[in-house]
């Protein structure tokens, strides 16, 4: 039997389960997930390879309509990389939630127009709806926008027909050797992946009060006998947010720490001694060349 392998981009307007997804087809996480949309900014990949067929998942930051509360460097950075992940797929997985279509899924929709790979529309978190005979109207409506080479209803949380979206995607992998390693799951470095889960954190704990205007940078990640020691940037823009971020007697920066730690102890399997810096850095998000600095490139 020949090998077939190929690249497969995940869209969606931002918090519809795009990193839910990933996560649960590769088993384990390696797309940060938060209630709070836009939690993913890069493109993400993930590598799944089954008996012969290898699939490379790409989680992208959600598709957005850019407003005056949207409307900064890193918000374009966060379209763009989405856009440019639908660049030579071989399939696209275009994800939205239950039976709401909002302008962002029709803004999405526009973006794919152009887009000659075959699309499968998962409808996500199936096992909310409160009404279950609303879904299958809803299907045959929503399939009418779209000559979808499939839809499928899915629980990406509880895994509900995940499967299934999986047996339609592998129908599209072209025959071609493995890019990858078997035992490789993602492209990204285990120091990206210590700071994106810093960065989950501070997300799950205070996305309200520091929705888009943080970020994480790792300075020291090294190794020291079974102990590797990870000291980890975290920049906001004004006083008041780092103020938040500390919390009472540092307990909240505390908190996420100790949180942060040990998620990153199970990705690397060891013991980690996680320092954690806050610092202000006016501006940094609506700036093109900080933004680069601070690994925001689609070079």
């Amino acid at each position: 039997m020949s090998q077939t392998c190929g690249f497969v981009a995940i869209v969606g307007r931002p918090n519809v389960g795009k990193s839910t997804l990933m996560n649960r087809i590769l088993g384990q996480k390696v797309s940060i997930t938060s209630r709070r949309p836009q939690t993913t900014r890069h493109q993400v990949m993930g590598i799944k390879t089954q008996d012969e067929a290898q699939f490379v998942y790409v989680d992208t930051p959600g598709m957005h309509i850019m407003s005056k509360d949207r409307n900064k460097a890193i918000n374009r950075f966060m379209n763009q990389a989405a856009g440019q992940a639908l660049r030579d797929v071989d399939c696209v997985v275009f994800i939205i939630d239950r039976t709401r279509w909002s302008e962002e899924d029709q803004a999405v929709l526009k973006r794919l127009e152009h887009v000659t790979a075959p699309v499968i529309l998962a409808v996500n978190k199936v096992d909310r709806l409160q009404d279950k005979t609303e879904l299958l109207p809803w299907l045959e409506s929503v399939g009418a926008r779209r000559d979808f080479t499939a839809i499928v209803p899915i629980s990406a949380k509880h895994g509900t027909q995940v499967d299934t979206l999986e047996a339609e995607v592998a129908k599209h992998l072209p025959e071609s050797v493995h890019y990858f390693p078997e035992d490789q799951i993602t492209d990204k470095s285990l120091r990206f992946m210590a700071a994106e889960l810093v960065r989950e954190k501070i997300m799950r704990q205070l996305g309200d009060e520091l929705p888009y205007q943080m970020t994480v940078e790792i300075e020291e990640f090294r190794e020291a006998g079974r102990v590797t020691h990870i000291s980890a940037l975290i920049l906001v823009e004004r006083q008041g947010q780092k103020v938040i971020l500390i919390g009472d007697r540092g307990e909240r920066i505390k908190s996420i720490g100790r949180e942060a730690r040990l998620d990153i102890e199970r990705v690397l399997d060891g013991k980690v001694m996680l320092n954690l810096w806050v610092k202000v850095k006016r501006g940094w998000s609506d700036d093109s060349r900080a933004l680069k600095s601070l690994g925001y490139n689609l070079d």
